[in-house]
């Protein structure tokens, strides 16, 4: 039996799931229904890791990728939302799969047999812990978008079209290669770990670069670095310290 989250804010449509779930063939045990973003990290900070999750997107104090970026839980999640918007997001963040609502049975049975089948794919390898496997696989997928803000906006943008990422007065900001300025949810700390290191350096404690938009750089002060952003309009000044210097050397000379 499978032991699973249901997030959801909607009452009626959590029922209306918890019924259906009752009704397919692979018993899933409900161990939790959550209604935020706050619930839900609240409840998965203590409690341990379900097998699945079933989530909708779009809850009231915010979308549900908050609640895994900020637990680092790496439970497979089946998003089921009305709107087909998230699409992208949903597989960078532990999706196995994205069911639009109204949700009828035969679409859980599907979403369910995709989970047995990834377990079963990855019990060939660890006979011992294919649920493990299938967790790290779903966790490990590699990010191809950020999820920022403009005004009440939230906007999926991908990583190859953000050249800047810096942080001022607390805030963190991105900048896209037609020089438009977004706000992170994120700390700069955190989007170093979570970014591909192939591409973004972080070059100093305000700044994390991307490689595709480093247009030159050159000797400043004798011993430091000035980086040229080669986006128009950007006037930052982006200087490496003379002990990052050589990393960053490196790094562009490796790519």
């Amino acid at each position: 039996m499978l032991n699973a989250l249901i997030i959801e804010d909607e009452k009626p449509a959590m029922e209306v799931l918890v019924k259906k779930l009752s009704e397919v063939s692979i018993p899933v045990n409900i161990k939790a229904r959550l209604n935020s973003v706050k619930e839900s990290i609240e409840y998965m900070s203590i409690h341990p890791e379900a097998d699945i999750i079933f989530s909708d997107v779009q809850l009231a104090d915010g979308l549900s990728f908050d609640i895994f970026s900020q637990t680092g839980v790496q439970s497979p999640v089946i998003f089921i939302t009305g709107y087909d918007d998230y699409m992208m997001m949903a597989f960078e963040n532990n999706g196995i799969d994205y069911l639009l609502k109204p949700v009828d049975i035969a679409d859980l049975e599907k979403s369910l047999l995709k989970y047995n089948k990834l377990q079963e794919h990855f019990s060939t390898s660890n006979v011992q812990a294919p649920v493990e496997n299938l967790l790290k696989f779903v966790s490990q997928r590699k990010k191809t978008r950020l999820l920022v803000k403009k005004g009440l906006e939230n906007i999926a943008l991908r990583l190859e079209d953000i050249a800047l990422i810096y942080t001022q007065n607390k805030l963190v900001y991105v900048i896209d290669n037609c020089s438009k300025k977004y706000i992170a949810d994120k700390t700069l700390s955190e989007l170093e770990d979570e970014l591909d290191d192939t591409t973004f350096f972080r070059v100093n404690r305000q700044y994390i670069i991307n490689i595709n938009y480093v247009k030159s750089f050159k000797t400043f002060e004798k011993v430091k670095l000035l980086i040229d952003i080669a986006i128009p309009d950007i006037n930052h000044s982006i200087v490496i310290s003379q002990e990052t210097a050589p990393a960053f050397r490196k790094w562009m000379h490796d790519a």
